[in-house]
């Protein structure tokens, strides 16, 4: 594979397909939910799953397993990819390349942010409020609101990189090909000497103070909602949207 070739690392294209079909198929049973048990805004008449809620609370579960992989390899190994110190300049530039960019970043790092919404707001659902017509409670519009934002930013993630990458970089994104370096089997001693670099906590703050300090601050934010998604339920237990 030459280097001219739109090319991504093996990994990422791992962690993005899963974390792709499983946003996909958690917006689409998502709607499915609100399609049979609420319909304020409007209805498709679709066929009714009787299972419709266990469906996408497997679904959403099994992301929120994926999540601390795909959101840590984000915010690292794949950080020029999210939002940078200077994407507001650049989002001045409008039709310039570099204003598709900025946006594409932006749509990306707001997904991220929009996933922890989804996950901690479908973590403190319960499964009988939809069903008695309880469409009321907060937690509910947390995670209805979530769902139009990562729908949104779905569309503009893709659009952008169809006009900042065109079809190679869609296509690059399906190859099983990778590069020597970036063979499965490094992957664990690269992960080890990451681990290292974060045991040194003095050099860790340095980073986190000079290297794009906003997106070190977002990154605070989706890892701390990840870890609350994981722990929610044990103080207030309740069904998973």
């Amino acid at each position: 594979m030459t280097r001219s070739v739109p090319y991504q690392p093996l990994l990422l294209r791992i962690l993005h397909g899963a974390s792709g079909i499983l946003v996909i198929a958690a917006i689409i049973t998502g709607f499915l939910v609100y399609n049979t048990y609420d319909r304020r805004f409007g209805s498709i008449p679709f066929p009714q799953l009787p299972d419709i809620q266990g469906i996408h609370g497997t679904i959403a579960l099994c992301f929120l397993l994926v999540l601390p992989a795909f959101a840590l390899y984000s915010f690292h190994a794949g950080q020029k990819r999210l939002v940078q110190s200077n994407s507001l300049q650049q989002l001045r530039q409008v039709g310039k390349p570099i204003w598709w960019v900025s946006l594409q970043r932006l749509a990306n790092t707001f997904m991220l942010i929009a996933a922890i919404l989804a996950v901690n707001s479908g973590r403190m659902m319960k499964e009988e409020w939809l069903p008695r017509g309880e469409v009321y409670h907060i937690w509910y519009s947390l995670h209805l609101s979530a769902w139009v934002v990562m729908v949104c930013c779905v569309a503009i993630h893709v659009l952008m990189s169809t006009k900042v990458g065109g079809a190679p970089l869609l296509l690059s994104m399906f190859s099983w090909k990778f590069r020597p370096e970036d063979s499965p089997g490094r992957w664990s001693s690269r992960f080890r000497d990451w681990l290292s670099r974060s045991a040194n906590f003095g050099a860790l703050l340095s980073n986190f103070m000079q290297n794009n300090f906003y997106l070190r601050i977002i990154e605070v934010i989706v890892l701390g909602g990840i870890l609350t998604a994981f722990v929610l339920p044990l103080f207030f237990p309740g069904g998973e949207s």
